[in-house]
């Protein structure tokens, strides 16, 4: 097989129809719930005045990438399902493979800068205005697409400019460990510097948001008050568990040996990296925050006095 294939072969959850339906039942439940999650946290931030701060509209920009990241693996799965196929064309496996890396790389990189926004905030809060200010988000938030981006255009190029010796993928979607699996032997060298360039880069954001929440915990440490201390701990803490999860899951994911054949405990893998953490997100980071809750309560309870009245 070579690169104008017209269509893939991913991997068929199993030859029992009942563990099919297991399977695509367990990934509607999850998609349903990071969907819905995240969901509520867009129009809280949008038409909250109250939440328009640095911190928030970071959470709003976190929320629409994982919906999408989401949205680029899971509908495909539950159609070929429903389709009684196992097939995914060349362009559409392409596409995955892209949006897949531009949507991880923004949550990487965003989740960094998020850690940033804590530590002007705690650290040097007499500046923070001036620093963070709304200019400053937003070319942060633009460097951030632009940048994953480009890491997504590369990898994408570099996955797909060789040929694949086999056309069986053996995940439920286009993931790039199993695309260089059928590739032909040795002319993937490319890819794999792309992908060490990319784990140096998270590598690099591990250790500067380690090193942030070091200095961060130190100035909360020396707050007088007990009340503050507890409260700024609460903003940094659910920061902290969103970004080693999506870390540790996504290394795992990507640095562990591809098997020759399919194995329940890869999808699982995949599932606890690509779907696990957008579905926690709001529940560690948003939801249980006091000011997301009032501004949900208020939205919605402004909804149902509309409805009441018409």
């Amino acid at each position: 097989m070579d690169n104008d294939t017209s269509e893939f072969l991913l991997w068929e959850f199993s030859k029992n129809w009942e563990l099919q339906v297991m399977h695509i039942f367990l990934l509607l439940i999850l998609y349903s719930v990071t969907v819905t999650g995240n969901l509520f946290i867009i129009p809280a931030v949008v038409f909250d005045r109250h939440l328009h701060t640095p911190m928030y509209f970071f959470l709003m920009n976190l929320a629409m990438q994982d919906i999408g990241s989401v949205s680029v693996i899971v509908p495909k799965a539950v159609f070929n399902f429903l389709m009684n196929t196992r097939t995914i064309s060349y362009f559409g496996c392409v596409a995955q493979v892209m949006l897949l890396f531009f949507f991880l790389s923004c949550d990487i990189s965003l989740l960094t800068v998020m850690a940033y926004d804590r530590y002007v905030a705690i650290c040097n809060p007499l500046q923070y205005e001036m620093i963070m200010n709304r200019k400053a988000c937003i070319k942060m938030i633009g460097s951030i697409w632009t940048a994953s981006f480009l890491n997504a255009s590369l990898h994408t190029i570099f996955t797909f400019m060789t040929p694949f010796c086999s056309n069986n993928v053996n995940q439920f979607f286009c993931e790039v460990p199993y695309l260089l699996k059928i590739a032909c032997s040795g002319l993937y060298v490319s890819e794999i510097v792309a992908l060490i360039f990319s784990a140096t880069l998270v590598l690099c954001c591990l250790i500067f948001v380690l090193v942030t929440y070091v200095h961060v915990f130190y100035a909360v440490l020396r707050i007088p008050s007990v009340q503050g201390r507890k409260k700024a701990f609460t903003t940094c803490v659910p920061h902290l568990i969103v970004f080693s999860i999506f870390f540790f899951t996504g290394s795992l994911a990507y640095l562990k040996p591809i098997s020759d054949s399919p194995s329940h405990f890869d999808f699982i893998i995949s599932i606890i990296y690509s779907i696990f953490p957008p579905m926690m997100n709001p529940f560690i980071y948003s939801l249980r925050n006091k000011d997301i809750k009032v501004a949900l309560s208020r939205h919605f309870g402004q909804i149902l006095f509309h409805f009441k009245e018409v």
